[in-house]
């Protein structure tokens, strides 16, 4: 499908702000809607809304009918064994608030070791402060090298025969730093841990195979996917799953109540108390469906050009300083920044009267702004909607920015 037909299935886009016509780079933050999710939210409410699993009645069994099956859209999409392995969260947040509540707080003893990484998100550092006060564990750093990157062994020297849980982005949100997890998987297995993959920036953009990574968690949100915000996924291993108690108790999630105590339903149920978020599975299976029609490798080569063009384009603005690795191929599609006596928050307000949408600030990852030395940045993020143009509009929205500043100091 080319660029310009699918920019068409996003009606966002086909707007002007502040009279310029959008140039949306924030999807690192939420990417917009196609009209297929869109509609697909539109039709469950007009025809099918009904709670699932809990009535016998034509509504009931097509709301759950497209409940589940958005289920099975998301075993395939992440190549899970089972369905049973596919819990729905309210996003990449929740899905590590209920690895690190219900699995860490179980497992873990005083002498234990959690390691991490600088670049971490902070939904992928406090759960495990949490985690480590509660049981008196330990929170450990794996190094990060010159460009931000981790190596292999950094991460060997790392991670112990004490470790027990090894939790770490794929793709970095600030520096596009493609984490090597697969590997660090097999050192964590190695050294008997469990493997957390934080997915919220690659899921949305390359293809994931939980079983090939052989990582033990997977979390990740929809709203980054061309989906609704309000959902995500929790993958397990089913085994680890089994083991785990629930972190939320009600309806939905039980098997039978009597007055002193309860079981649970079997996978994935368990853990889904209460009514599920039903149109947000269904926007996200409709989400699927589009991006498996575009190509996950499609997607990825489209971004890597995009992200070498930036990068190419950017790099010769004076007074221009880029974060993280300087070969495109082993970074995602984002571009973060900092401009020489610009504080970010001003770069995007000048880049925003011009109708281009960027981020500011520390993007969730304090501990990672420090390492950098700075307090905040400012960050580009490309998706399959995106064009050169774009970019060449965010370098000329960039080279405005910089003659202004000079211009009132």
């Amino acid at each position: 499908m080319d660029i310009k037909d699918i920019r068409q299935l996003f009606p966002i886009l086909n707007q002007e702000v502040n009279g310029q016509p959008l140039v949306y780079l924030d999807s690192s933050a939420t990417s917009q809607k196609p009209i297929q999710v869109i509609e697909a939210l539109e039709n469950y409410y007009r025809l099918d809304n009904s709670n699932v699993h809990r009535g016998v009645h034509t509504l009931g069994t097509r709301a759950t009918d497209a409940f589940e099956g958005a289920r099975e859209k998301v075993r395939k999409f992440i190549n899970a064994k089972s369905t049973q392995e596919v819990i729905f969260t309210r996003g990449t947040t929740t899905s590590l608030n209920t690895i690190a509540v219900s699995y860490g707080v179980a497992t873990l003893k005083e002498g234990d070791e959690i390691v991490i990484t600088y670049m971490e998100h902070h939904s992928n550092i406090i759960p495990w402060q949490q985690v480590a006060k509660r049981t008196g564990a330990t929170l450990k750093y794996i190094p990060l090298q010159e460009d931000g990157s981790i190596s292999l062994e950094d991460a060997r020297a790392t991670i112990t025969s004490n470790t027990k849980i090894v939790s770490i982005m794929q793709v970095s949100n600030v520096l596009g730093v493609i984490n090597p997890v697969k590997e660090i998987a097999k050192i964590a297995h190695e050294n008997g841990a469990v493997m957390v993959v934080d997915g919220a920036q690659s899921t949305p953009h390359m293809k994931i195979d939980v079983q090939d990574l052989d990582c033990d968690f997977l979390a990740f949100s929809g709203h980054k996917m061309c989906g609704p915000t309000g959902i995500g996924v929790l993958y397990g291993k089913k085994h680890l799953l089994e083991k785990m108690e629930p972190v939320e108790f009600g309806g939905e999630m039980i098997d039978f109540v009597q007055l002193y105590e309860s079981t649970w339903k079997e996978l994935p149920w368990k853990f889904e108390a209460g009514t599920p978020i039903i149109a947000g599975a269904i926007g996200l299976g409709a989400a699927i469906d589009f991006l498996n029609e575009i190509g996950l490798d499609t997607i990825a080569d489209h971004e890597h050009q995009l992200s070498a063009y930036a990068f190419d384009k950017l790099s010769v603005v004076e007074g221009m300083t880029i974060y993280g690795p300087k070969d495109p191929a082993s970074r995602a599609g984002l571009i973060t920044f900092n401009i020489d006596d610009v504080h970010p928050h001003d770069v995007a307000t000048v880049l925003d009267a011009e109708g281009i949408a960027v981020r500011a600030g520390h993007h969730c990852a304090q501990p990672l702004m420090k390492w950098l030395k700075v307090s905040a940045t400012a960050r580009a993020s490309f998706y399959l909607y995106n064009t050169e143009e774009d970019i060449d509009k965010l370098v000329r929205g960039l080279i405005k920015t910089k003659e202004y500043f000079s211009d009132v100091f």
